[in-house]
Formats: C-alpha cells, sequence, structure tokens
C-alpha cells in the first residue's frame, strides 16, 4: 500500500508551482484529479515539444495524474467541481488571487461544506498585500526576493538555470499538505493553507538576508565560486578541464596545502590563515592555486583532493548527468507511459523502504473525462451532451 493510497486530489491547477506539488501527491498513490480547460488544457503544454512532441515541463510535473476537462465558466461545470470536491480530501489551485472566490469556491466556502477538506492557494505574492494581484512568474520572483542580485558573474546578474521560485512553492505546499493530512489523522478536521511564491524563495534567501541586514553588504556575485568561503568553486587544471573543490575548515586547509599543492607553507600565509582572510585575498589565492594544478590533469588534481579528503566535483553537462555513474549504479531510472509511448523518468528522490512510487502516466488532455463524469453519475448520454453544451 501507497502512503497516500485513497486520498483523492482536486487540482485547479497550471504552469508549474502547483503541478509540481500534486504530482508529488501522485507518486505517492494520491489520486490527483487534474483540472483543464477545454481545448487547450494547463498551457504548460504549449511550453515547448522538446519530449516526442510533448512538453518536456508537462511531462515533469504531471505524470500519475487524471486528466478532466472542464469548463468553469458554465454552470455545470460549477456543480460538476463542487461534486468532485464533495468527494476529496484536498483541493490545490493556483489561479490568480480571487478567481475560486469568485467561482464560490473560497477556502471558507468549501470548508464549510467540507469540513474535512484541505484546500491549499498557491499565488505568487499572498492574498493580501500591494502586490497580491501583481502578475507573477518564476524570474519575476527571483528578482523581487533579490535572488537575481545575487546571482552570476560581478559584471552581469543572472537568473537561477532552474525554476526555483516555483518549485520552492510547489516543496512547500506539498509539505504543507502533508502536514495538514496528518493533523486531519488526529483532529478530523481539515485545514486552509496558503503558499506564495515570494514567501518561499525569501526563505530561501535567508542566508543572504541575514548577512545583509547585520553587515550592511549583501553578498557579492562570485560566479561559481562562494561568496563567503575561499577555496570553494572552479579552478581549472593544465588540461584545460575545471575542478570545483570545498574547504569548510581549517584543518582541510591545512591537508589541502599539504597534499594537494605540496605546499605546506601556505597554509600559514598571513593572506591565507583564515577563512575571512582568504576571501579578501581571493585573487592571489586563486593564483597559488591555479599555478600549483597547471602542471596537473583534472583526473590527477581529483586523485589528490579524494587523497587529502577534500570535496570536490566536476562541472558535467546535463547530458553528462544523465549518463551519471551514479544514477545508473543505484538504479535510478525508470519508464513511464505517456500518449507518445514509454519515456525514461528520475525515481522520486525520498527512498521509503517498502515503498515503489506509483509513477503513472502522462495524461493526454482530457482523457479521464468520461470515466470521472461516470463516478458523479453521468451516463454516456448526459456526457455527450456535456460535450455538446461546451462544459467538458
Amino acid at each position: 500500500m501507497l502512503p497516500l493510497e485513497g486520498i483523492t486530489v482536486v487540482a485547479l491547477e497550471q504552469a508549474v508551482a502547483a503541478p509540481f506539488a500534486t504530482r508529488q501527491l501522485a507518486d505517492l498513490g494520491a489520486r490527483v484529479i487534474k483540472i483543464e480547460r477545454p481545448g487547450s488544457g494547463d498551457f504548460a503544454r504549449g511550453y515547448d515539444a522538446a519530449v516526442r512532441g510533448l512538453s518536456a515541463y508537462f511531462v515533469w510535473l504531471n505524470r500519475g495524474k487524471e486528466s478532466l476537462t472542464l469548463n468553469l465558466k458554465h454552470p455545470e461545470g460549477v456543480r460538476i467541481l463542487d461534486g468532485l470536491l464533495a468527494g476529496a480530501d484536498v483541493f490545490v489551485h493556483n489561479l490568480a488571487p480571487g478567481a475560486v472566490e469568485r467561482l464560490g469556491f473560497g477556502a471558507e466556502t468549501v470548508r464549510a461544506r467540507y469540513p474535512r477538506l484541505i484546500t491549499c492557494a498557491v499565488s505568487g505574492y499572498g492574498s493580501s498585500g500591494p502586490y497580491r494581484d501583481k502578475k507573477a512568474y518564476d524570474l519575476l520572483i527571483q528578482c523581487e526576493t533579490g535572488l537575481v542580485s545575487v546571482t552570476g558573474t560581478p559584471e552581469a546578474p543572472s537568473r537561477a538555470g532552474i525554476s526555483v521560485a516555483d518549485i520552492a512553492g510547489g516543496m512547500y505546499a506539498y509539505s504543507g499538505i502533508l502536514a495538514a493530512l496528518y493533523q486531519r489523522e488526529r483532529t478530523g478536521e481539515g485545514a486552509a493553507l496558503e503558499v506564495s511564491l515570494f514567501d518561499a524563495l525569501g526563505e530561501w534567501m535567508s542566508h543572504p538576508m541575514y548577512t545583509t541586514a547585520y553587515t550592511g553588504q549583501q553578498p557579492v556575485r562570485s560566479a561559481a565560486s562562494h561568496p563567503t568561503i575561499a577555496p570553494y568553486g572552479p579552478y581549472p587544471a593544465g588540461d584545460g578541464a575545471l575542478v570545483h573543490l570545498s574547504i569548510q575548515n581549517e584543518r582541510e586547509w591545512v591537508r589541502f596545502c599539504e597534499v594537494v599543492l605540496e605546499q605546506p607553507e601556505v597554509a600559514t600565509d598571513p593572506r591565507f590563515a583564515t577563512n575571512p582572510d582568504r576571501v579578501a585575498n581571493r585573487k592571489a589565492l586563486a593564483e597559488v592555486i591555479e599555478a600549483a594544478f597547471g602542471g596537473l590533469s583534472a583526473d590527477e588534481v581529483v586523485e589528490r583532493l579524494e587523497r587529502a579528503g577534500i570535496a570536490n566535483a566536476r562541472m558535467r553537462t546535463v547530458q553528462e548527468f544523465i549518463d551519471h555513474p551514479q544514477l545508473a549504479a543505484r538504479d535510478r531510472w525508470t519508464e513511464i507511459d505517456s500518449p507518445v509511448g514509454p519515456l525514461r523518468a528520475l525515481l522520486p528522490p525520498v527512498v521509503m523502504e517498502g515503498v515503489t512510487p506509483a509513477m503513472g502516466a502522462i495524461p493526454a488532455l482530457g482523457a479521464h473525462t468520461d470515466a470521472i463524469l461516470a463516478t458523479l453519475g453521468y451516463d454516456a448520454a448526459a456526457i455527450a451532451r456535456l460535450r455538446d453544451e461546451g462544459v467538458v
């Protein structure tokens, strides 16, 4: 039995954040009914066509869900949604603030009808404040939380290379729903949750926030190097390949100088005696390290780092990550079904003893509409009528 078997989630969702939360619930065995617009569906279906014609975003975020097309501007569509919520455990939505309230499905309203229901609203900036109605997409939240200001090179700020604001919001929605389900087991009562991408990524910005608030200076942009620890970042070997390494304490620093640089005297150089000294003299430190690495291949540098017990990594491309020996050795790949045939997928990060994640198929738009409506009492003739009327 999967941990969330028997839990039904109704998801009025699109894009990334809310679908990421509900996909993880589906992996744990929850039944997730994804409500989509008739004709077009979740607009993430059209973000790209990278996966044999399917959107890479949609494939990532929507396995294991049932797709129901539903026109919520039609009174019958609203009644169908209410019928679904009557039998649901969780209602997740990430429409614009106020949209579900106008439909009659705000948290207070639906929880008054269904006290055991857990509602989770995912938004850009939350349900109050001057930014409440401001449009919010991942890059824009990265900008507003200051992430872009500390990411990139000294000359040019940069966005993070993945949808980090959406992922943060989705993770907090997911963990919040799990906590609410646990609470309901003890109290019998549902809960109303609210997660904003701004608050979620703001939490992840806590280290630069505290640094700036209590020193008056925000961390500098330092490309792939750490802004406040040195050496911590990429250094070229003699063959041109980059090796990333990290020194976390003074014991490691001494060991690094002795074994890797083979220059024990560098450890006591006044310019490099402490981490703040090394950060202040970062350029001189880099010159010492690069001179020592210049006569070595990347493999030789890594061998010395391993011998010294110094953390290190190669900068891999995405394809090299796909081919990573660690993924193969731990059997982290599986296959999922889709409208275009089997697709490779990584297993979820949490490995739970005795539990095999559901990893269901990617749904075609509206693939489950008839079956879901049948559970609500609609026969074939009634479903055909709904189609004719543009309800589904």
